[in-house]
């Protein structure tokens, strides 16, 4: 019978715990999962023990909450209990691992326009953080937990080394990932323009808005005004620099190299034309249908570039869901941000040439 957790869980537990979110003997955890982590789960509960923290385990069981879903239950859902409140509040530290686990069913539901009763069900969400953020409790988003076997399916990759490729990812020291984070925030803070190339035909020009850079290395930022309202978690595996651009200059291509996944839907092989600061054209090899709709019903500001991301993580190559971390990595977002527009997706690139006021910075996706 094999190890549960494994040995690779286990040591992403260990340094999650110990490095990322530094757990202080006697602190207050809360582990919330659902049945497709529970071994990942289990591990944070040891090292959290091991580190002399308090841990408390919340599971949600996949077949009672989509038997909840058919019976038009989103709105209780949505509803967290008293005593939930009642631990968040007494808590130091929060492990959330993403859920549900059956994305064939999400996907579906999507697709079919029936998205009511799901939004219903995650109500609770809004008022969760405003607790946090009152609280000053910090913690983790676990990417393990959108590793599914209706996802490897989908996107055609092995589930098994799928997982362990997003686990490895969480072995990189944050030290070091901050190290050369700082590099890179300090000449996007000096700059004012960004060009983005690529043999495959990319050739990109951005304008900085001016806005400092935000350095996500995989720490919470509980309380720092620095970073938005929902950094008390930090998304983990993590490794990455986000800057705002200017939302009125943009003239070129990008095309990605990446896949692009967003809860329910992803895209990939994407190409996005830019002239006078507006997109002009795009286009997908996958998932062009739905990234039309949701352009389509979008609010002005949707054609608009608004930031970019750029990829710190030395061990996430190629691995879906980690694209924007993945070390040498651009991502481009277009919509939400400071465009106000309710659209806002992304592509990704790695590989690239990347140059800050004519000084390339990156090349080959590489830091310089």
């Amino acid at each position: 019978m094999p190890d549960t957790p494994s040995k690779l869980q286990r040591a992403a537990a260990r340094n999650i715990v110990t490095k990322y979110l530094k757990v202080r003997r006697g602190e207050y955890a809360i582990i919330e999962s659902w049945d497709h982590t529970m071994p990942m789960a289990s591990a944070m509960v040891d090292e959290l023990r091991r580190a002399g923290g308090n841990a408390l385990l919340i599971h949600e069981d996949e077949d009672a909450w989509w038997r909840a879903i058919d019976r038009k239950q989103g709105k209780l859902l949505g509803k967290s209990s008293a005593p939930e409140w009642a631990a968040m509040k007494a808590a130091d530290v929060y492990v959330m691992f993403w859920g549900p686990g059956d994305t064939d069913r999400i996907v579906k539901d999507h697709l079919s326009g029936d998205e009511k009763t799901f939004d219903e069900a995650l109500a609770w969400n809004w008022p969760w953080y405003e607790v946090a953020r009152k609280t000053g409790l910090r913690g983790g988003r676990m990417s393990a937990g959108f590793v599914t076997e209706g996802r490897a399916r989908q996107w055609r990759v092995d589930r098994a080394q799928w997982e362990e490729n997003v686990l490895r990812a969480c072995l990189v020291d944050p030290e070091e990932t901050a190290k050369n984070g700082a590099r890179l925030c300090k000449a996007l803070s000096r700059g004012r323009s960004v060009r983005i190339t690529h043999p495959n035909g990319t050739d990109l020009e951005l304008a900085l808005s001016g806005v400092p850079p935000r350095l996500h290395d995989g720490r919470p930022h509980p309380r720092d005004k620095r970073y938005g309202p929902y950094d008390m978690l930090a998304q983990i595996p993590a490794g990455r620099v986000d800057v705002a651009l200017d939302s009125k200059t943009a003239e070129g291509c990008i095309r990605a190299n990446r896949r692009t996944n967003i809860w329910w839907s992803s895209h990939a092989g994407g190409a996005l034309e830019f002239a006078d600061g507006r997109l002009t054209s795009y286009s997908f090899e996958e998932g062009a249908e739905d990234f039309a709709r949701q352009y389509q019903n979008g609010t002005p500001g949707k054609d608009r570039a608004s930031g970019v991301t750029f990829g710190l993580n030395p061990a996430a190559k190629d691995v879906p869901i980690l694209e924007s971390v993945e070390r040498g990595s651009v991502s481009l977002v277009i919509g939400g941000g400071t465009t106000g527009s309710n659209f806002m997706s992304w592509i990704s690139l790695a590989g690239s040439e990347i140059s800050i006021d004519g000084t390339p910075i990156i090349r080959a996706g590489k830091l310089l």
